[in-house]
């Protein structure tokens, strides 16, 4: 089983460190080379432009890819299916432009100039409006074409829109969300080792911002504990060794965001030996 990854910019680290947390090991690192073994003798990873990894995948020359949906998107590649979410690399696809201009929508492009480096996205985008502008392709600094003549839009990613507001360009609409997923060629997808990637990548996933909290409470306690746990499908009850002295053992999943608030509900209804650990992975 090969997956291809992208071999460097800002998806590169946070690749290689949702393989290692899932437990894929890379055994001769990530520096510099085309491929490395993991600790799983029948899994490699192969490193490649983000850009070119939908092709890698449609073309057999790896089974699995981890890129960015605006990549494949652009890429066209057939025959290759989105297997997971993984939550990273965030950013949207957006056509702008110069806030100062007349353009405040979509169907106002009809035979105007568009400026991309998404030039299928883009077209796919105003085929669905029933827009026909001119879609020209440039290899960076979308940004600038609107000021320099070039283009009346464009469609450009952004992250956080400040580019775009630095360089006086105003959002008319979004054009695709993206963030980076798990892709697979469609005819290994039942293979049993596809599941067992893509389940051992979900459960670094779901664990990601959880919490692990566990505490004794009196067994008097319990149903005020339960009402104020916020436990992910409940909390788990458990005995505790030596009879526990009329307590017993509550374990809960929760989000970070709400162990502050936890911690102090759980202990006003009388919960004590409270403990809170992190989740390295988590298997729904």
């Amino acid at each position: 089983m090969r997956i291809a990854v992208p071999n460097k910019g800002r998806l590169h680290e946070p690749t290689i460190d949702l393989l290692e947390r899932a437990g894929l090991h890379l055994e001769n690192g990530a520096d510099r080379k085309l491929y490395a073994a993991t600790v799983d003798p029948d899994v490699t990873v192969l490193f490649a432009r983000a850009a070119d990894i939908p092709e890698y995948v449609a073309d057999g020359a790896a089974d699995l890819g981890v890129t960015g949906l605006d990549q494949v998107r652009e890429s066209g590649a057939a025959n290759v299916a989105e297997l997971l979410d993984l939550e990273f690399g965030r950013c949207r696809l957006v056509l702008a432009a110069p806030e100062d201009g007349t353009i405040e929508s979509v169907d106002e492009l009809d035979g105007r100039t568009v400026a991309t480096e998404f030039p299928r996205i883009t077209r796919d985008f105003f085929d669905a409006h029933g827009v026909e502008p001119d879609i020209v392709e440039v290899t960076g600094a979308t940004e600038l074409t609107p000021h320099v003549e070039m283009a009346d839009a464009i469609v450009d990613i952004t992250s956080t829109g400040t580019t775009l507001k630095v360089n006086r360009l105003a959002v008319i609409a979004e054009v695709l969300e993206s963030s980076v997923r798990l892709f697979g060629r469609e005819d290994v997808l039942e293979e049993p080792k596809v599941e067992e990637v893509r389940t051992a990548l979900s459960s670094v996933v779901a664990a990601d911002g959880k919490r692990y909290l566990m505490m004794n409470v009196p067994e008097e306690r319990l149903d005020a504990v339960r009402e104020v746990i916020p436990g992910l499908g409940g909390p788990t009850i458990m005995d505790i060794a030596n009879g526990g002295g009329g307590k017993v053992a509550v374990h809960a999943v929760v989000d970070e965001r709400d162990v502050f608030e936890a911690i102090t509900e759980v202990k006003r209804a009388g919960a004590s030996d409270i403990l809170v650990t992190e989740i390295e992975r988590l298997v729904e």
